[in-house]
């Protein structure tokens, strides 16, 4: 068991940062639907680019301390927290209820991933 905390944050870290280039990359263009659709290909994985440059060591050094399955969980509930933030003040989603209920729902049954016999 490694004696430093960075192994346990690192990945939170950094598989947060790597979320908000994803979801840029997947979803940002639709505030530019004018642009070619070529054009936003190109652009959308020169941004994922930059989530592989964090996603993979994240992954490697969370390894340390976390399961394959723990490091997933813990990238999808990024996703989920990222994907809300950017929806709203990027493309002027609202937040329905259902939608945060569901989400809610996600996270309690990705809390068992953690429980340890």
């Amino acid at each position: 068991m490694p004696t430093s905390s960075w192994p346990f944050v690192a990945p939170w870290l950094m598989l947060a940062a790597s979320n908000l280039f994803m979801t840029t990359a997947w979803y940002g263009h639709l505030k530019f639907r004018h642009a070619p659709l070529a054009l936003v290909i190109f652009v959308s994985w020169l941004i994922a680019a930059l989530e592989y440059t964090l996603a993979v060591p994240a992954n490697r050094i969370g390894s340390a301390v976390y399961s394959p399955a723990q490091l997933k969980t813990i990238q999808e509930l990024i996703t989920l927290i990222v994907f809300v933030g950017f929806s709203y003040f990027c493309l002027g989603q609202p937040v329905r209820p259902m939608a945060i209920l569901g989400f809610v729902l996600i996270f309690a049954g990705a809390g068992l991933v953690f429980v340890q016999k």
